[in-house]
């Protein structure tokens, strides 16, 4: 248990560390100052259904049988249920619910027979989840906005009194004390329900746009120099897509690309130790983890730049592992919902793949997968098939796990609707295809013209470190302070370099950023610490094979390094103190 314990609260999850030999007060008080709450302000559940409290005493949490990654369930104290009116929404989710969401219609001048001020069938408003109206729409829309979908269950007499969202669950429910436990024996009461799945009739997330082609491009260039596949995070913000009612768009404004290992055929991720920091950043610039995008590129004519359509009908959109893959991001970011009792339903976690279309030119499919699929990759039901990437296969019960039977309906070849068991199970049924653009006039929350080097890309020759940003402060055209440090990449850098991390004292430039305010980055631009990384810049300069300028940064030409000042390892970049010749991190030669 050194790693810790998942969290799930109606504010969202988080991972608390945690020992084995932890007593249960010891970790439910670190449990309330994670999350801000009194020892008295909450209770925690081994299960999601309020059952098996969780008490504070001094036993462990290895003789409560707790254990690394379980998961726990936190519900505040005092309050109406675990989707309290007091919970955590999006802004957007706060913002569309105020929405009247109805579909204005002009008098038809065809079919209306009646004056100005009056309504008839051909012109009253229509809901926002009239499926005939979203079917017309140009493209076609097949998935109702979920806000679409909470207007149509909460209509009618009762506006939706007795409406419960309720999340499926494979797992035998605890409690039940009338037989032993699985395998040797189960009942009806705690046998969790069969499940035949269904495509989705609604969306969580129903645009997605990258704010400027320079966003994927920098992104695809890994591809293009290595012919390897590449990975990353979509770091962005949820705003209103106003061509579908009450609908939601995940807007992309920068690309975070973690450790991983690459090949032409494979993506492996690696433990990073930035990811904290790369969240922090984010939220101070106003912006979250939107989505994750990997490549699937092969070349076909590498003279014309074409690229082979390998995606489609005929094969699979998402293969099966994608579709896991998928679903464990989803089940990581929990969408907030009032109207489910474990207050949340879903995810707007979406997913991007850069692959070949119909014209051998790169395309960006959208995806999320449905909220059944999130159910069977959360309890560990749903595998891939090793020969068959477009179909997964619904686990088989076994004497550490009960599984529900899964199944799903097709056609025969008469027509005629058969329910087949998903042993194996075409994946389609669990994929949600969402539209992916660019906009006409692209935007930038960062600047346009910076290239900062973009991380973990060391085999590329392309690392962050004092020289990289010696080299990109002197090349930089802009006189603009706030236009030369408006760069992802670069304020990763500065938060998270070894020799100077400006962790605590960069907080003023992130505000700068993200106002787009000059005056508010020329303040911070006068601080000490901005001062120490010029001087290391133009220490680092000085080791170069030729002079540089940092007239961007305000300095003068860059002298050659003295026995009398600090100097930058060659090869670990560390910063020496003066008069030394082996650098004290790498011990390797100054020169």
């Amino acid at each position: 248990m050194r790693k810790g314990t998942l969290v799930q609260s109606p504010n969202g999850m988080k991972k608390i560390p945690a020992t084995k030999k932890e007593t249960a007060a010891a970790f439910l008080n670190k449990v309330g100052k994670e999350f801000g709450f009194p020892s008295n302000g909450f209770t925690i559940f081994l299960n999601r259904n309020k059952t098996d409290e969780i008490q504070s005493q001094n036993k462990t949490l290895s003789l409560l049988k707790i254990k690394h990654g379980d998961m726990l369930y936190l519900y505040p104290s005092g309050s109406p249920g675990p989707a309290g009116e007091t919970m955590d929404l999006d802004e957007i989710d706060q913002y569309l619910a105020k929405q009247e969401g109805k579909i204005y219609r002009n008098k038809d001048p065809q079919l209306c027979r009646h004056g100005s001020m009056g309504k008839c069938v051909h012109c009253v408003p229509l809901e926002p989840f009239d499926e005939e109206y979203l079917s017309h729409l140009e493209p076609p829309v097949k998935h109702m906005s979920f806000h679409a979908y909470i207007r149509k269950l909460t209509g009618g007499a009762d506006k939706g009194k007795f409406v419960a969202l309720e999340n499926i669950s494979c797992k035998i429910k605890s409690g039940c004390e009338g037989h032993p436990p699985w395998p040797e024996g189960i009942c009806t009461k705690c046998q969790p329900s069969a499940i035949t799945l269904n495509r989705q009739k609604y969306r969580h997330i129903d645009n997605i746009m990258f704010e400027n082609h320079t966003i994927a491009d920098r992104f695809l260039d890994f591809w293009r120099k290595t012919g390897s596949q590449r990975m990353g995070y979509l770091y962005g913000r949820y705003t209103e897509h106003k061509d579908i009612p009450l609908a939601i768009r995940a807007e992309v404004a920068a690309i975070y690309e973690p450790p991983q290992i690459a090949t032409q055929n494979s993506l492996e991720l690696v433990e990073d130790p930035k990811a904290a920091a790369v969240e922090e950043i984010a939220a101070k610039l106003g912006l979250r983890k939107v989505g994750w995008i990997f490549t699937d590129l092969l070349s076909e004519d590498t003279r014309i730049g074409t690229v082979k359509y390998t995606r489609n009908k005929d094969s699979y959109f998402l293969s099966a592992e994608e579709c896991i893959t998928a679903g464990h991001f989803q089940n990581q970011q929990c969408n907030p919902c009032r109207l489910s009792p474990d207050g949340h339903f879903g995810s707007k976690f979406i997913t991007v793949v850069a692959t070949g279309g119909p014209d051998n030119q790169v395309h960006f499919e959208g995806y999320q997968v449905s909220n059944q699929c999130m159910a069977l990759v959360r309890d560990e039901c749903l595998l891939p098939c090793r020969d068959a990437p477009e179909l997964g296969y619904a686990k088989e019960s076994s004497t550490e796990q009960y599984v529900p039977d899964v199944f799903y309906k097709d056609k025969d070849k008469f027509g005629n609707d058969i329910t087949y068991l998903a042993r194996p199970l075409p994946v389609e049924y669990l994929i949600i295809d969402i539209t992916t653009t660019f906009p006409k006039d692209p935007q930038y929350t960062f600047s346009s013209t910076p290239r900062f080097p973009i991380e973990n890309r060391d085999i590329l020759g392309e690392t962050q470190d004092f020289h990289s940003l010696a080299t990109y402060l002197s090349q930089c055209t802009s006189t603009v302070f706030l236009d030369m440090v408006s760069d992802f990449h670069l304020l990763l850098f500065l938060v998270t370099n070894e020799v100077m991390p400006l962790r605590d004292s960069i907080g003023l430039l992130l505000d700068a950023v993200k106002t787009k305010d000059e005056e508010l980055a020329q303040t911070w631009k006068k601080s000490e610490q901005w001062a120490t990384i010029e001087q290391l810049c133009s220490t680092v300069g000085g080791q170069s094979s030729g002079p540089q300028e940092y007239g961007a940064m305000g300095g003068g030409p860059s002298t050659p390094a003295s026995s009398s000042s600090m100097w930058s390892c060659l090869h670990c970049t560390f910063m020496n103190q003066p008069g030394t010749e082996l650098c004290e991190m790498c011990s390797l030669p100054r020169g």
